[in-house]
Formats: structure tokens, C-alpha cells, sequence
């Protein structure tokens, strides 16, 4: 005597057995995120060059290569976590993205939106 043979969630298979995962067809919505990350990327740098480059414009002084100090670090983490989800989504069935990288994505946009206006006024 055998397993019941049937349907579980539109997947055929046995009734009790190993459930049976369909092949994921995930569309365009990887290649969106994929390039809505790139042009985040992308927006930071340009507010990060533009803050250097404001930071240095009336000469160079201690204040202005500290804040282009740290806006280049907040740049590099951001483009530490910007990296990693890119190979992230990579994967055929990429992870979602942590709680600690999500926050440490939004503190660096943040603090960059931050060093760009102190550096204008």
C-alpha cells in the first residue's frame, strides 16, 4: 500500500511526503532591485563627491577634510552594503535583506544627506 497520490498547494506529489517546492520564476522584480540599488549607489557618490569637493572650495581646513573624512567612510559602508545585497540577489533564491544592513544602509543615507547640507551652509 502506497502513498495517496494528490494535490498539496498546486503541486503534485504525495500526500505526507517531502513537500515538493516549485522552481521560483522571480520575473524582472531581481533586476529592478538590482538597479534601484545601483542608482542609490550612484546618488551617493554624487552627493559625496559634491560634499568633498564643496568641503575644499574656499581652501582646506581642518573642519572641511574632517567632514570630507567622514563623508567618504559613510560612502564606503554604504557601498559595503549596496556590494553585498547585489551578490545577494545573485542567488536564485536570495535572502531578505537584515535588519542590521537595512539600518546601517539608512543611517549612511542619512548621515551623507546630513554632510551634504552642513557642508553648504
Amino acid at each position: 500500500m502506497g502513498g495517496v497520490s494528490g494535490q498539496v498547494g498546486g503541486v503534485s506529489g504525495q500526500v505526507g511526503g517531502p513537500a515538493v517546492e516549485p522552481a521560483r520564476d522571480p520575473g524582472l522584480q531581481p533586476e529592478r532591485t538590482r538597479l534601484a540599488w545601483r542608482r542609490t549607489t550612484l546618488s551617493a557618490t554624487v552627493v559625496a563627491v559634491l560634499a568633498v569637493k564643496q568641503a575644499v572650495h574656499d581652501g582646506v581646513t581642518g573642519v572641511g577634510l574632517l567632514g570630507a573624512a567622514l563623508g567618504a567612510l559613510v560612502w564606503v559602508g554604504f557601498l559595503v552594503v549596496a556590494h553585498g545585497r547585489l551578490r545577494e540577489l545573485d542567488r536564485a533564491r536570495p535572502l531578505a535583506l537584515s535588519p542590521r544592513r537595512a539600518w546601517l544602509a539608512v543611517g549612511c543615507g542619512v548621515a551623507l544627506a546630513g554632510f551634504g547640507v552642513a557642508v553648504v551652509w
